[in-house]
Order: structure tokens, then C-alpha cells, then sequence
């Protein structure tokens, strides 16, 4: 398998495959539940390739891996063995604050249907763009199949959710697909085509006509159809049903029992209060935003594409999903993801001046696919990989995007499909009537914010010419290393005596999946380079530091074990990631005592994580000082 190592890095680094409670995927990231996520290597698994970035949000450790992350999702399940296993809490329980679970709720419940809903939203969105210029009739056969293929997701969501949503609230899938299946049955739908038996609330906002009874109490019918939050909160009941009946009914009769008590409870509860109070208040809540968005359209376009890029970094985004489609459920058209449409496009804009100004020939390698994925609207490779870094390019994609959003809010863009990203989201601004100023709202703003970030970007926010000089001599060396430099010596960073990598008291490095090398157990707090290179990595907790050498060798020193949860605590760095540091340098200062003191352990592997590249040939002394030959390093 092609991402079988990369896999178990990943678990390796993530705390092992018995520090997951959960993992699923998006369409760019790997999403980690993680019992303790100080047991993470942070900075290790954004040094690996093929890993974009790590984020932590909402509730979840996220790996960000790229357009091929279903590829090695489905290597991490099979190498951590997490195959037919739900993604449930931890059992602790959920963590973080109340905003960060919700986060952590909604992502996933859509994250799943991501992928088909975008394909389907593309298919609507053709589907109305193929009307639109008449190469198709809305009464052929073509278009009506069409139209089911993309229209299905939609109108049957409740079914899609009550499966994600029961299985993130802890219960059976199928039972929350059934209390799905129920809210859109069509036989029920056609009952309000007759005479209604009476009215209840008459008079008010919630009046409603009474078409049928359960057990004499009056039944607010409504429709479901595209329905969002009726069935996530139908489903948490469910959930939390289905469990205290499992602690009840006797195993023999569980497997029938507990569903049947579970549906014939909630799916008429759900019909008599949840969804009627749920639906009402969706309506509410739509139109909550609609006179939030009506106060100033221009300012809410400003805000939201400005931020939009911020709030996907941190997960923030997922608040906005479930309101979107209410909407769309409720009023036909949704105007507040629709002002973040042009953000996208001007990340790709910052991206395609940085590919045309720089010289470094690395990153303008990372900004060729990252700019494709962008125009798709996948722009988590351009983000982590290209703007993000360099900051100034990160900041003017985000004004480009504000300026985009303004445009959409002032000419009152609206999206009627909830599906298609980057460029094949353009579709679901074509209004059911036919092609008008929504869609030349968003087609004006993309082109404008597309232009400011690029214009911006190549005049003021590329690579600084410090940068510039400083990536241009380190590729010099690494050039006459890789042609002059076959073997290269790594001293010892430390006094002390040496500890064979196996016997190191911590699997990551132990097991040789970080890398191969060697430890000290440390005798003096000093950290001094071993080797003259670049500050590849320094953890923020200050206990752990990466070189890239000359010759392109990446050594990680790690000081102590778990001495990540002192975050920071007595240490002192004398450099900064970036930095070119001459060997013997001094690197950190740590206090022995202080970190002895709190009950860890001070033994420090030295190892070198692209060891695959090289033969390692480690010393035989017990005991080094600093500037002693700790290993050499020969080119394979």
C-alpha cells in the first residue's frame, strides 16, 4: 500500500492507535479524536511529507494531508485497526468549552456527506446552467433525471443526517436513519392536500392546521424535506434513549427490543414537539440572519470573506454549514455562505503572484498544485502550504476576500444550492427563474477579489528580498552539499552517557518510527548544535528543536520524555526557528533539577527523521561530550 508508512507514522505520532477514540476525514484533513492530545507530536507530523499541516479545533486533532487524504485514511484505519469502529466520545467524555464541542458536533455530522454533497450540488447546479442556455428542456427526460440524482441528497438529508448525527451521539445508525426515513415519508405529505380537522394557535405566528391525530393529540404537520435541525435534535434523543434501554432490556431480546422502544417513542415525539419546535425555530433563526444580513449586506460581505479564511484555519466555519441550510431549507436561498464565494479565488490569486515572483524554486513547486486545488476550491494546500508562512500574502488574501464579500452583499448576491465548490459553485447562483444578477454578482466578485489579492500580493505582500537572499544561499548549499557531500559528521549536542534509541523509554522513539539515531542521558542543561544547518523546527514548548543540515538531513533532538506537558517550563531557547545556526551553537538551557524534580525523564534522542536517505554509523563510547563525533551520516 502506497501511504502504509506514512499511516503508521501518523499513529505513531498521534499518541498510538490507543490514544484515538476516533478519526474520519474531510475532503483535505484527517480528523483525530485523541484521549490526550499531549501525547501528540505536534511539530514531528508537520515535518513529515506528504502532511500539510496540524491544527487543533473544535474538539479534534486535525492532520492536514491534501487532495490524496482519502487515500491515506483508509491506510490509517487499516494500520491502527480503527475498521467498524464509530467515532464516538472519548470515555471521559467530550472536552473543551461548550463552543468548541458544538464545533466539534456539527463538523461531524457533515464531514461524511461532504464529498457527495458537492457532487450532487455540481449536478443541480449544471443541471440549471444546462436550462439556462437551453441546451436542455426541464420537462425532458434528461433533465428530470438529472435533476433526481442531484436533487436526492437534498430532499432526503434527514435520512443522511439522522445516520451521521445518531452516530456521533453514540447510537445505532440504522435507528437514526429510520426516525429519517419517517420525517420525509411521503404518504404524510400528501395528507395536507385535504380539508384541515382544525386549527391550533390561531391568531399567532405559530398558527397551524391540525390534518391528523396520535392517540387524540394533534399532529403539526410540516415538511422535512432538506430539514437540518428536527433530526440532529431527534437523534440526540435517540441516542440517549437507545442507551438507557440498553442498560435495561436483557441481552436476548436487545437486538429488536431496544430499536423498537427507541422509534415508537422518539419517531411520534419527534412529530407531535421536536419537529414543529425545531422547524419553528429554524424559520426564526433564518430569519434571524436575513435581518442581520438586510442592517448592511456590504458590511456582513466584509466580514464574513474577510474572516472566512481565518475561520476555516481554526474550524470556526462549521457554526455557519447548518445555518446555510436552513436557509435554503426554509426560504428557498441562503446570502450567508454565499458573501465568503469569492474568498477562495483570492487565495489562489495571492498564490498565483507568489508563483510568478519567487525564486525559490520549492515553494514555487508547492504553489503549482496549490493553486489547481484552489481554483476547485480546496484551498487548505495553498493556506498551510504557500500564504500562511510568508503571512503578508495570507493577510492580503484576506482582504481580497472582504473586498469579494462586499460585492456579493451589495448587489445581493443569493445561493440556492448548498453543494459546489470553487469554480463549480458557480452554478448554484443561477436562480430557479433562469441566469441574473446573482450570478453576475458572484461571477464580478471572484474576478475583483481574484485581481486585488493578486495585484496586491505581487506589489507588496511577495517574498522579501531578506528572504529571498537568505532561501537563495541555503539552496546554494544544499546544491554543492548534494554534488560535494557524501558523508557528513553529527556531533554530540550534549555531556553525558549514551542510551542505545531501543531502550528509550518511549515507543515513538524506541520503535524507530521517528527516526533513527541515539540518546543521552544528559549531564549539563546546555543544548548545542551538533551541526551548522537551519532551524527547521523549534515546539513552542521549547523542549524539542529540528536541523535541516547543509547537506538536507533532518536531526531532531528531543530533551527529556513527556516533557512537553511542562510547557515551557525551564527552558530557554537561544534561537528562533529559521534561524542558520553553526555548529556548537548554543541551542537551549534547561534546568536538570527543576525537570527531575516534576518526576521526568531527561533522556534526549538525537535522531534523524529522513533516515531512509542515509547509513547511519552510530559511536561505540558510553559516555560523549559536546563536539565529540556522536554518528556520521553516508548518502545512500
Amino acid at each position: 500500500m502506497k501511504y502504509e508508512q506514512l499511516a503508521k507514522d501518523i499513529i505513531a505520532n498521534v499518541g498510538g492507535k490507543e490514544n484515538v477514540s476516533s478519526v474520519v476525514h474531510c475532503i483535505t484533513r484527517l480528523r483525530f479524536k485523541l484521549k490526550d492530545e499531549s501525547k501528540a507530536n505536534t511539530e514531528v507530523l508537520k515535518n513529515m511529507d506528504d502532511v500539510v499541516t496540524v491544527m487543533k479545533s473544535g474538539g479534534q486533532y486535525q492532520v492536514v494531508i491534501g487532495n490524496h487524504v482519502p487515500d491515506v485514511y483508509k491506510a490509517v484505519v487499516a494500520a491502527g485497526g480503527f475498521l467498524g469502529q464509530d467515532p464516538v466520545e472519548a470515555e471521559e467524555g467530550p472536552k473543551g468549552s461548550l463552543f468548541s464541542r458544538f464545533i466539534d458536533m456539527i463538523s461531524s455530522i457533515f464531514t461524511p456527506v461532504l464529498g457527495v454533497l458537492a457532487a450532487t450540488g455540481m449536478i443541480k447546479g449544471f443541471n440549471a446552467l444546462f436550462v439556462a442556455f437551453g441546451w436542455l428542456e426541464n420537462t425532458s427526460g434528461t433533465y428530470q433525471i438529472l435533476n433526481a440524482t442531484g436533487d436526492a441528497l437534498f430532499y432526503f438529508l434527514p435520512i443522511f443526517l439522522g445516520y451521521t448525527a445518531i452516530k456521533k451521539f453514540g447510537g445505532s445508525p440504522f435507528v437514526g436513519m429510520a426516525i429519517g426515513a419517517a420525517l420525509v415519508y411521503p404518504t404524510l405529505s400528501t395528507i395536507t392536500a385535504g380539508e384541515p380537522l382544525y386549527t391550533v394557535f390561531a391568531g399567532t405566528m405559530f398558527e397551524s392546521p391540525i390534518y391528523v391525530t396520535f392517540l387524540g393529540i394533534p399532529v403539526i404537520l410540516m415538511s422535512y424535506s432538506s430539514s437540518v435541525i428536527p433530526i440532529i435534535i431527534s437523534t440526540f434523543f435517540a441516542a440517549r434513549l437507545e442507551k438507557g434501554l440498553r442498560k435495561v432490556i436483557p441481552d436476548v431480546i436487545k437486538a429488536f427490543i431496544v430499536p423498537l422502544l427507541t422509534l415508537v417513542i422518539i419517531v411520534p415525539v419527534t412529530f407531535l414537539v421536536i419537529g414543529p419546535v425545531a422547524t419553528w425555530a429554524g424559520s426564526l433563526l433564518g430569519q434571524g440572519t436575513l435581518a442581520i444580513y438586510n442592517l448592511s449586506p456590504i458590511i456582513a460581505g466584509l466580514f464574513l470573506g474577510g474572516f472566512w479564511q481565518v475561520f476555516v484555519i481554526f474550524g470556526l466555519h462549521w457554526g455557519l454549514v447548518p445555518i446555510a441550510f436552513n436557509n435554503v431549507a426554509t426560504m428557498g436561498y441562503d446570502t450567508i455562505l454565499a458573501l465568503i464565494f469569492a474568498a477562495s479565488f483570492a487565495q489562489i490569486g495571492a498564490v498565483l503572484a507568489i508563483m510568478i515572483k519567487t525564486k525559490n524554486q520549492k515553494l514555487k513547486t508547492l504553489s503549482i498544485p496549490a493553486f489547481i486545488s484552489g481554483i476547485f476550491g480546496v484551498t487548505e494546500p495553498a493556506i498551510y502550504g504557500v500564504t500562511l508562512p510568508l503571512k503578508k500574502p495570507f493577510i492580503i488574501s484576506c482582504i481580497g476576500g472582504a473586498v469579494g464579500g462586499a460585492i456579493l452583499g451589495m448587489t445581493n448576491v443569493k445561493g440556492y444550492i448548498i453543494g459546489g465548490l470553487g469554480i463549480f459553485g458557480i452554478p448554484s447562483y443561477i436562480s430557479p427563474e433562469g441566469i441574473g444578477m446573482d450570478l453576475y454578482g458572484a461571477l464580478i466578485a471572484i474576478v475583483v477579489g481574484f485581481i486585488v489579492a493578486f495585484v496586491l500580493t505581487l506589489f507588496f505582500g511577495g517574498i522579501n528580498k531578506k528572504q529571498e537572499v537568505k532561501t537563495e544561499a541555503t539552496s546554494a548549499r544544499n546544491e554543492v552539499a548534494a554534488t560535494k557531500v557524501q558523508t557528513e559528521k553529527i556531533a554530540s549536542p550534549l555531556n553525558g552517557e549514551i542510551v542505545e534509541l531501543s531502550e528509550v523509554q518511549d515507543a515513538a522513539f524506541s520503535s524507530g518510527a521517528l527516526g533513527h539515531g541515539i540518546a543521552i542521558e544528559p549531564e549539563e542543561g546546555k543544548l548545542l548544535a551538533p551541526v551548522s544547518g537551519t532551524v527547521s523546527a523549534l515546539f513552542p514548548t521549547k523542549h524539542a528543536i529540528g536541523i535541516t543540515t547543509d547537506s538536507g538531513a533532518d536531526i531532531l533532538m528531543h530533551i527529556g520524555m513527556d516533557t512537553v506537558q511542562l510547557d515551557g517550563k525551564f527552558f530557554t531557547t537561544h534561537v528562533a526557528q529559521g534561524d542558520y545556526v553553526e555548529i556548537g551553537q548554543l541551542l537551549i538551557e534547561f534546568d536538570i533539577k527543576q525537570i527531575k524534580n516534576t518526576g521526568k525523564l531527561l533522556t534526549t534522542p538525537i535522531i534523524v527523521t529522513n533516515h531512509k536517505e542515509y547509513r547511519l554509523d552510530l559511536t561505540k563510547e558510553k559516555k560523549v561530550k559536546t563536539g565529540d563525533q556522536l554518528f556520521t551520516l553516508t548518502t545512500k
